[in-house]
């Protein structure tokens, strides 16, 4: 299902303060706490949307990165918000006054059973071509990953079978052992380990995911690449990895991005650059070109004198910035090509030439070196 758009969720307009989006959470985030609304999946999933959006609109880079390019920019595009402790521990200020305290820390009433195991995040690269880089592209991926088992629905119980209290912990999910003696003794508390901390035990295991709740599946992906990304860019992609053990909070999804070499350009930063080989005569008498560029083919004016080295700007022709701030330009680079082998009438010509004032090489100030021209192309 698509997620909502966060304004939506947290029912504020675009333009909303950094204050009336906390305001606005606050109420939401207490509406649908868990101590108010005990066993009620649909509040449940409600307050991890609210807590998902908060967390990118209240945080000023996330917020416009979201605003430009949406929910994959922000770093999150499955559904989630993380586990209740997590959202507890980041936004523990927005409950303050509003009775819920207590839950801070992982604890309700002095205890907080353990709900499964989270499960693995997902590490995967994606190959991306420069062109696809420069516009953004929409890619379907098929990955194999732990999903929840239809069988029990993610209980890990076989169907009509129950649970029962977990005699080592007595359904607490955690022991507690008294460590050292006398003056340095100390209580060490730690999840049970006879039930992982869940405080119940399986008494019949489902037969289809042998009592984990999940099971492997491959299924397909669809990831919305915003225009700009950089090689080894990571993607996080919250609760699209691993199902957990036995309803456990699922992974999440890393995709790293990874460069495919381009033909005729090479990137820097948002720049690209291209080598553009031309004949003497070309150079010298000046010529309109073909040269490839990101968004397809483009004429190119040689002009009239123009040297070997000689870097020239065609704006705008780079990549997208990733954090909005307009695009890049592509440097055609011009090399002039000197011929190796040379027919007996061609070598004529040449000599005739060779010794005319205009072909006595005589460069100005205006005719710098190639590092020159480099230096103040990358803003040396």
């Amino acid at each position: 299902m698509a997620k909502r758009d966060y304004y939506e969720v947290l029912g504020v307009a675009r333009n909303a303060p950094a204050e009336d989006i906390k305001k606005a959470y606050r109420k939401l985030a207490i509406q649908y706490h868990p101590d108010k609304n005990p066993g009620n999946r649909e509040a449940e999933e409600k307050f991890k949307e609210a807590s998902e959006a908060y967390e990118v609109l209240s945080d000023e880079q996330r917020r416009a990165k979201y605003d430009r390019f949406g929910h994959e920019a922000a770093g999150f595009s499955g559904g989630g918000g993380g586990d209740f402790n997590d959202i507890f521990s980041r936004f523990s200020d927005i409950f303050e006054g509003s009775g819920f305290e207590g839950f801070f820390g992982g604890a309700r009433g002095g205890q907080r059973r353990a709900r499964g195991q989270r499960g693995a995040d997902l590490r995967i690269k994606l190959k991306l071509t420069l062109e696809e880089i420069a516009n953004g592209v929409e890619k379907t991926l098929k990955i194999r990953r732990q999903v929840i088992c239809k069988s029990c629905a993610g209980t890990g119980a076989d169907e009509g079978s129950s649970f029962q209290t977990c005699p080592t912990c007595n359904g607490q999910g955690e022991v507690r052992q008294q460590v050292g003696g006398g003056f340095f003794s100390q209580i060490v508390v730690s999840a049970c380990p006879s039930c992982n901390g869940e405080g119940k035990i399986i008494t019949q295991r489902c037969m289809a995911c042998s009592g984990e709740g999940r099971v492997p599946e491959e299924q397909s992906i669809t990831i919305n690449i915003p225009a700009g990304v950089s090689d080894g860019m990571q993607l996080s992609m919250r609760g699209q990895g691993n199902a957990g053990k036995r309803g456990g909070d699922p992974g999440d999804l890393l995709v790293q991005f990874e460069e495919v070499p381009h033909d005729f350009l090479v990137r820097d930063g948002d720049n690209v650059i291209f080598d553009l080989y031309v004949n003497f005569a070309d150079a010298a008498l000046g010529a309109s070109v073909e040269v490839p560029t990101l968004g397809g083919k483009a004429r190119f004016k040689v002009e009239p004198g123009t040297q070997s080295g000689e870097i020239k700007r065609l704006k705008g022709k780079g990549i997208p910035n990733i954090n909005g701030y307009g695009a890049g330009d592509q440097l055609v680079h011009i090399n002039v090509w000197t011929p190796k082998n040379l027919s007996g009438e061609e070598k004529k010509v040449l000599e005739k030439l060779r010794t005319s004032n205009n072909f006595i090489p005589s460069p100005g100030k205006q005719d710098r070196g190639f590092f020159s021209k480099m230096k103040e192309f990358f803003g040396g």
